[in-house]
């Protein structure tokens, strides 16, 4: 368990990402990664709000019909290079179209920020290719009161839902991505933040928050 936490004020924590990430060509990416129900979606809609010109990808969306965690080549080819050439994106991922989805994954290619949000987001075999990492470290009561009412309303079925949690803790404890993590936030509401408020890992490491 991390050892001592921080309450930053979201804009100081969106400079604090911004001065992590450093310049480069194209858009900074932000990979934002915790065990489901950890409070990734609230988080990256954060960052959205304060780091300017900025586009989220779901990994959700990639994952969807495909594989849970199998899908990094479809970040890097249909999302990752075309905007890291200043293309827009505009990517169906395999699985919608074989299952009759419309639509597809949209970013434009003038953001500054991509944020990609989701189980295994900061995975190693990405390493390269991101700018910025965090993880959310949540209480593993909460999340599973999270995922119990998720069940509850129909989302996932029990079975699904047992099925995905021993695929995803196997994933994260083999690629254990909060000890390559630029920050650890907090996502089990410490220190009674506000919306614009976001609670910090004092180090730039999590060392316990490998199961559920």
């Amino acid at each position: 368990m991390t050892a001592g936490w921080k309450l930053m004020e979201l804009d100081d924590f969106g400079a604090a990402v911004r001065s992590a990430a450093g310049s480069g060509p194209g858009p900074r990416v932000v990979a934002v990664d915790g065990h489901s129900s950890s409070g990734k979606s609230t988080l990256s809609t954060q960052l959205v709000s304060v780091l300017g010109a900025a586009a989220v990808v779901h990994t959700d969306d990639l994952a969807w019909h495909h594989s849970a965690f199998d899908w990094a080549d479809l970040l890097v080819t249909g999302v990752l290079a075309p905007l890291r050439a200043g293309q827009d994106v505009s990517y169906q991922p395999p699985g919608w179209a074989a299952r009759g989805r419309t639509g597809a994954v949209e970013v434009p290619g003038a953001i500054d920020w991509l944020v990609v949000e989701g189980v295994g987001a900061s995975r190693l075999a990405l390493a390269g290719r991101l700018d910025v990492t965090v993880w959310i470290e949540t209480d593993a009561a909460l999340r599973r009161s999270r995922d119990a009412a998720r069940v509850a309303a129909g989302e996932i079925s029990p079975e699904d839902y047992a099925s995905w949690m021993r695929e995803e803790n196997a994933f994260l404890a083999a690629d254990r991505p909060w000890t390559r993590a630029s920050f650890v936030v907090s996502g089990s509401g410490r220190l009674g933040a506000g919306p614009k408020q976001v609670v910090v890992a004092d180090g730039r490491r999590s060392p316990g928050q490998s199961g559920g």
